[in-house]
């Protein structure tokens, strides 16, 4: 007699740990006390997991609460522009039809700014799953009034309650979408107690596996709970759901033509990547390739990950930017990933790139080989990532307290002191540049001095980033020469 037995544990589509999550525990999400997210989050990769899928998997997360999804899902993630979801879902599913996209959008996002984006997706039927969580405020930003907010409601730019004459009515997205012939599934569901749970979990399903079996456009509205931006317990936030909002977006199946439906199948084109500049009719133009270019020298074998960061207005992605570039026309493969976000008002802004002697899969940097330290929060924040054996530079002009960690080489470079000395301030970043490729050793210094006025335009500067260059450059070679003696 045989037994058989399930085993319930953690998806396969999430992470084990949430490394990409910096601070605090790597087993917990963002997400507030009893917000809805988390539950959506686990439906759809129960969903992955079941169809076999997770390696097909493309999650696009716009702005809102759920842009860090990209912290728990182990698929692959794109993050776009606020609204801009379904467009950047478009230009993928086309790119990769094998591919099962899906875009995973809040009110304020998908039924504002993005509507348009919706609804010409779905008209056009593009081959994707939305994921549409309507909790009826903008919940990241403070619970200000979205489109979905109902009649009455107060939020935070509507204090005595949302006024019809005044803003209008709440749009119904799924009666919506459901008026277009293309979709092939629209559904509205909420998440408030189990039962409503369990059929969230099975529309979830369908729209997924109506594109697994390439079907077409699938959505899925699901009513979720906003606690915090609501001012409401948990179990208040339920009840509101239940009581007020499911009465206005009445949960249903709003479309199901999904047995009528032919798949859809889209052949994937293959060009050969010498015909790419001449199918888009754009110039093959490049550093390594301008007239005057001087020669560089041959790549290596390395994978070089660095972390830039200081403040806003410490020139901190600009310097990437630069290094990515100069990389470039050493002929590497590169990445620069700028991070923006509250900390550009004045806290720690940073930046990563990647060198590369082959093909880049991803830009994160999650553990640096090299951390440039501009400030000194940025010192304590990112001092701890990086890896054994590798290379911190720091400011010491502006931090005070030198690095603790003694399996890392560390270097003091005064460069704000320096680039004060030379004229301006804000060339403290090409002083770290200097440094850098003193260091590492892998760049050319004839070939970023060409290339420096290249890359940065106004031409009153260009002198002087050189002169900052050449200036980081001596300042470790004299450090350097006294280690040595």
């Amino acid at each position: 007699m045989s037994v058989s037995s399930k085993i319930l544990q953690k998806s396969e589509s999430f992470y084990n740990a949430y490394e990409r999550k910096q601070g605090g525990d790597p087993i917990s999400t963002h997400y507030c006390p009893g917000c809805g997210h988390g539950i959506v989050h686990k439906l759809i990769a129960e969903a992955l997991d079941d169809f076999g899928v997770q390696d097909k998997g493309i999650l696009i997360s716009p702005v809102g609460c759920s842009v860090f999804a990209y912290y728990y899902f182990d698929v692959g993630n794109i993050q776009a522009a606020h609204g801009r979801a379904p467009a950047v879902g478009t230009g993928y599913s086309r790119a990769n039809p094998d591919s099962i996209v899906i875009c995973y959008q809040g009110d304020g996002d998908l039924a504002a700014i993005g509507a348009n984006e919706i609804i010409q997706a779905a008209n056009r039927g593009e081959k994707m799953t939305v994921i549409f969580v309507n909790n009826a405020i903008y919940g990241m930003t403070g619970g200000q009034m979205a489109p979905t907010t109902l009649i009455a409601q107060r939020t935070t730019t509507t204090p005595l309650g949302r006024n019809a004459e005044n803003e209008g009515y709440p749009l119904r997205m799924s009666e919506i979408i459901s008026t277009l012939e293309a979709p092939v599934y629209v559904a509205r569901t909420k998440i408030s107690d189990t039962k409503s749970i369990n059929a969230t979990r099975k529309a979830i399903r369908k729209a997924i596996k109506a594109q697994v079996d390439g079907r077409g456009f699938s959505f899925v509205e699901i009513l979720s709970a906003c606690p915090t931006g609501w001012k409401m317990s948990p179990r208040e936030s339920e009840v509101w759901i239940e009581e007020i909002m499911a009465k206005y977006f009445n949960p249903g199946i709003y479309k199901d033509t999904i047995d009528t439906r032919q798949p859809k199948i889209q052949q994937k084109l293959i060009v050969d990547p010498k015909d790419y500049h001449e199918l888009l009719d754009i110039s093959t133009a490049s550093l390594s390739s301008l007239e005057g270019v001087l020669p560089v020298p041959p790549v290596q074998e390395m994978i070089e990950e660095i972390k830039i960061a200081g403040f806003g207005g410490q020139g901190v992605l600009s310097l990437g930017y630069v290094m990515a570039n100069i990389a470039m026309g050493h002929n590497y493969e590169v990445s620069w990933l700028p991070s923006y976000g509250p900390e550009m008002r004045g806290g720690t802004a940073n930046c990563s790139v990647k060198v590369s002697h082959k093909r880049i899969g991803a830009p994160v940097v999650a553990h640096p080989t090299t951390l440039i330290a501009l400030n000194k929060p940025s010192m304590a924040k990112f001092e701890n990532e990086i890896t054994s054996n590798g290379i911190i530079i720091y400011d010491n002009s502006l931090i005070d307290t030198a690095p603790q960690r003694k399996d890392v080489q560390v270097y003091a470079v005064p460069a704000t002191e320096l680039a004060d000395k030379i004229g301006s301030t804000k060339s403290a970043n090409m002083v770290m540049l200097g440094a850098y490729a003193a260091l590492r050793g892998y760049l050319d210094t004839a070939y970023i001095e060409w290339a420096i006025p290249q890359i940065i335009k106004k031409k009153k500067l260009q002198e002087l980033n050189i002169q900052a260059f050449k200036t980081g450059m001596e300042h470790i070679k004299e450090l350097l020469k006294k280690c040595v003696n």
